[in-house]
C-alpha cells in the first residue's frame, strides 16, 4: 500500500487536519447530522493528505489502522461527507478528496487544481468564475445543481523542484 504523499506544503497539515476534522464535527452539531465512526475514519484518512484517493485506497489506508472496511460502509461514509459538502469527488480521477473550504453542499463553483507531477490537488472557489457561470446559465434559463472545473497541470512547487520557475503567462507569451 502506497505511503502517503510526501509533498510538502506551504502550510502546517497537522493544523489543516485537526482544524477540518474540528470544523465537520462543529457542522454536524449545528445541522444535527451524525458523524458516525466509519464516516469520521474516511474523513481522517482524506484529511491525511491533499492527494485524492479512490475508494479502495481508503480502505486500504484504513486497514493498516485497523480492521479491513468493507466497500459499502466506505462509499456510504464518502455518500454522507460528500452530501454534505465535507469531500469532493475528482471525476476525472474517480478519487476522493477532503474539501478544504467551509461551503455546503452545491454551493459555489469549485476548481480543483490538479498537480500532473506530484498528484495533489488543490481546492479554490473564484467567486469570478461562479459570476461567469451564473451569467451564462441564466442567458438560456439553466439551473446548475453544481459547478465544478478540474484544471491539470503543474504545481509551483514541482515547476521550481523541476528548474521551471516561469509563469504559466510567462510560457504562453515566450
Amino acid at each position: 500500500m502506497p505511503e502517503p504523499h510526501d509533498h510538502t506544503h506551504d502550510h502546517d497539515h497537522s493544523r489543516c487536519r485537526h482544524s477540518a476534522m474540528a470544523r465537520v464535527e462543529q457542522t454536524c452539531a449545528t445541522r444535527g447530522l451524525k458523524m458516525t465512526a466509519p464516516r469520521r475514519d474516511v474523513l481522517d484518512v482524506l484529511l491525511a493528505d491533499h492527494v485524492p484517493m479512490s475508494a479502495y485506497e481508503i480502505i486500504d489506508r484504513m486497514a493498516v489502522r485497523g480492521r479491513r472496511p468493507s466497500p459499502i460502509s466506505v462509499y456510504r461514509a464518502l455518500d454522507f461527507l460528500i452530501g454534505n459538502g465535507f469531500a469532493h469527488r475528482i471525476e476525472s480521477r474517480n478519487a476522493f478528496l477532503a474539501c478544504s473550504h467551509e461551503h455546503g453542499p452545491g454551493d459555489p463553483a469549485v476548481v480543483f487544481l490538479l498537480c500532473e507531477s506530484c498528484n495533489v490537488a488543490e481546492e479554490a472557489e473564484p467567486a469570478e468564475l461562479l459570476a461567469i457561470i451564473e451569467h451564462i446559465a441564466a442567458g438560456t434559463g439553466f439551473l446548475p445543481s453544481s459547478a465544478v472545473l478540474e484544471l491539470r497541470g503543474r504545481c509551483r512547487r514541482c515547476r521550481e523542484a523541476e528548474g521551471d520557475a516561469a509563469t504559466p503567462a510567462a510560457q504562453t507569451a515566450g
